[in-house]
């Protein structure tokens, strides 16, 4: 897992071990920031499970100003701490351990990009969508990045959320739907 673009160009990023996070290849992540690539620059940006921080890093070493990393397992907080200071661009980062419900009740601030790429046996991404526009946490413009292996799941939740899902796309099992708001 490296950095593909940008200021930390090449930087080779930790991983955490075992099953219980699933790094986004980077044919994906490569595929992502390519379709996203308008939209970074100076962007704030939310990354709500972040694991190793490899969605963030990206969109910090491409130009986004800020980001918000967060995750609440220790293990993911002690490699997301490693691969900002791989890279340099802790300045840019705050790094927040906590269960993401409390996360989202606690943000309050709007993000242009927010990443959600959570366990899929979770189960848990409508409900992170539900309370990031319950608290008004997408800026006017704003996308939200939904990763997942259940995209019927997923559409059918959404239905009863106020966003339009104005992109999927399909990269083997991993399935990529795009959000704003909807009007």
């Amino acid at each position: 897992m490296r950095v593909i673009s940008g200021t930390a160009k090449g930087t080779r990023l930790d991983s955490l071990e075992g099953n219980t996070t699933r790094p986004t290849l980077d044919r994906v992540k490569e595929a992502l920031f390519n379709i996203i690539q308008n939209d970074i620059k100076d962007a704030k940006v939310l990354d709500l499970f972040s694991g190793s921080g490899a969605l963030a890093i990206e969109a910090l070493s491409r130009g986004a100003s800020f980001c918000v990393l967060c995750d609440k397992s220790n293990d993911a907080i002690k490699i997301i701490k490693k691969n900002l200071e791989k890279t340099k661009l802790n300045s840019k980062a705050q790094i927040i351990k906590d269960d993401y419900k409390k996360i989202l009740n606690y943000l309050n601030e709007k993000f242009d990009l927010i990443f959600i790429d959570p366990p899929y046996t979770e189960n848990i991404a409508i409900n992170a969508v539900k309370l990031i526009i319950q608290e008004e946490l997408l800026s006017n413009n704003g996308i939200i990045i939904l990763e997942t292996d259940d995209e019927v799941r997923e559409l059918e939740g959404l239905k009863n959320i106020n966003v339009n899902v104005y992109d999927l796309r399909k990269y083997g099992r991993v399935k990529l739907i795009f959000l704003n708001r909807k009007g």
